[in-house]
């Protein structure tokens, strides 16, 4: 029997496996082929990176990437790490 999976479960399923990003700073909207990418990462690299694997998916026909690079300085996040404890 062959599982029909959805435009929404195909993406959801590569985000999750995508080791360059982490899947609860990503969000997704899909209508008729189209997917909306917003949320935060940390570079430009991981913004391309999550647009490539969307764009491999089959059923997608268009990518609007709204994807929010906020980069930090690792000193920055160790001392917040430290803060937070």
């Amino acid at each position: 029997m062959l599982v029909q999976t959805t435009l929404a479960e195909r993406v959801e399923g590569a985000i999750a496996l995508n080791p360059y990003f982490s899947s609860r700073h990503l969000r997704f909207e899909t209508e008729d082929g189209r997917v909306v990418l917003s949320g935060v990462v940390g570079t430009f690299f991981q913004k391309q990176m999550a647009q490539e694997i969307v764009r491999r998916i089959e059923g997608v026909r268009e990518i609007d990437n709204c994807l929010e690079v906020k980069w930090r300085a690792p000193a920055v996040a160790e001392f917040e790490a430290r803060l937070a404890e």
